[in-house]
């Protein structure tokens, strides 16, 4: 059976990833705190993405312990700083993409009045959350158009031809963005989402003893780094 975490506790999870990074917390207590948001990813049966977080988790921290010690120089050093500070965005990063991903627009706006969130929240709330997996869509599309004509096929093409990636990428996809903004605000309204009074949903949602006991765990390496333990 594949764990499934409440929306309410999937952002309190977030909110702990972000305090990571406000309070610079130490390695151990990060470490700590990044297993148990990456567990999350192989108890969901999100496998794929849990191995590539993972990778490049475990690459930035061997960076920070082997390479950065020893680095010299103006470039070795920069490059050290960069790779520190996609380490310490990572668990961001990490408890966003789990939310995200195992999330619906159902489930969030739910979560979202259950809180007694204002709707002039939710409602943009709900239109970026469409937004992005729109987009994505879009640039498949382009990308799919540009092969059948021959246009900066391969992997690498993007990169070795930047100003046709300019030309035929982004420039699309900006032009397109405000479209499909307007057409995604169009759509909430016209579900009703802006209506006054109390809304009803197909979608339930229950805080579950998995969902505290989550909770709980990812709060212990916050409570040991201010007590200084770690």
């Amino acid at each position: 059976m594949k764990l499934r975490l409440d929306p309410r506790a999937k952002l309190f999870l977030l909110v702990l990833s972000n305090l990571t990074l406000f309070l610079h917390v130490s390695l151990r207590t990060e470490i700590m705190l990044v297993v148990l948001l990456l567990s999350l990813y192989f108890l969901s049966g999100k496998t794929k993405s849990g191995l590539r977080m993972t990778a490049v988790y475990l690459s930035l921290v061997a960076a920070d312990l082997f390479v950065i010690p020893i680095a010299e120089g103006f470039v070795l050093n920069f490059l050290s700083m960069l790779s520190v500070g996609i380490r310490m965005m990572l668990p961001c990063v990490i408890s966003g993409g789990y939310a995200f991903s195992t999330t619906t627009v159902g489930e969030m706006v739910c979560a979202m009045r259950k809180l007694k969130i204002p709707e002039v929240i939710i409602i943009p709330c709900v239109t970026v959350v469409r937004f992005f997996p729109t987009i994505a869509e879009d640039y498949r599309h382009i990308r799919n158009a540009m092969a059948l004509r021959g246009i900066a096929t391969g992997n690498m093409a993007l990169l070795r031809h930047p100003v046709q990636s300019l030309e035929y990428i982004l420039i699309p996809l900006l032009m397109n963005s405000n479209n499909v903004a307007q057409d995604l605000s169009v759509a909430s309204m016209t579900k009703g989402i802006s209506m006054p009074g109390v809304h009803t949903s197909m979608t339930e949602i229950k805080m579950t003893k998995t969902d505290y006991l989550y909770m709980v765990l990812c709060t212990i390496p916050f409570v040991l780094f201010l007590g200084g333990v770690m």
